[in-house]
């Protein structure tokens, strides 16, 4: 069995109690880098459990190890992320899709992620959106997506903070946008302006960041 658990973004007050009832009956939990997964459990005060680390690099090469575990119906396999929801902008997805393939049962415990999160706050319009993750790393690749973007809905990115102003200088520069940063944390912040206010704003970025708006 296989639990897909969605944990905090930053405020440790959001996790749910069926994450915290998973984490805590776990047999393995798989998690992109164990270290934080050690932080999120001594957070809860939920004894030491068996971890997996399962990154990007290293998907494919685990995957079967980790199928083999978890195709027992009991062992509980959670599988976690850094923080927010797993698959979404991390990874798991190709592990998941092989588990239910394999028919292994699939349990998605719901939390927070970012990029709803933001977009309760933006101000923008909900009823249409499309989430793209992260942009492409070729410059070239990431203007051909933004081109690409279909008309009348709101867009959500995820940006790291090192690459927030290349991608800015890819977008019109009067382009009315909204920009959230550490979601969720102490010095949480919602902004909104043009792209040219923002490169002006974000000169020294810091934290992670989701950059929304509507086409």
């Amino acid at each position: 069995m296989l639990k897909i658990v969605a944990t905090p973004i930053g405020n440790l007050k959001d996790i749910t109690l069926r994450a915290i009832e998973a984490l805590k009956t776990a047999d393995v939990i798989i998690c992109e880098d164990t270290r934080e997964t050690i932080k999120l459990l001594k957070a809860y005060e939920i004894p030491p459990k068996q971890l997996l680390s399962f990154y990007e690099e290293v998907e494919t090469q685990k995957q079967d190890e980790i199928l083999k575990l978890i195709q027992d119906d009991n062992v509980r396999g959670v599988l976690v992320s850094d923080a927010g929801t797993p698959l979404i902008s991390d990874p798991g997805f190709k592990l998941v899709r092989q588990a239910l393939r394999n028919g292994i049962k699939v349990e998605a415990i719901p939390g927070p992620t970012a990029a709803i999160t933001a977009l309760t706050i933006s101000g923008l319009p909900p009823d249409k959106f499309l989430f793209m993750g992260y942009p492409p790393e070729k410059q070239s690749h990431q203007k051909k997506v933004l081109e690409d973007l279909p008309k009348k809905v709101t867009v959500i990115f995820y940006v790291s903070p090192h690459k927030i102003t290349r991608f800015l200088t890819n977008l019109d520069p009067n382009q009315e946008i909204v920009i959230c940063r550490e979601l969720t944390k102490l010095y949480e912040e919602r902004w909104s302006g043009t792209v040219s206010a923002a490169l002006i704003k974000f000169k020294q970025p810091k934290g992670e960041f989701v950059v929304l708006w509507h086409t």
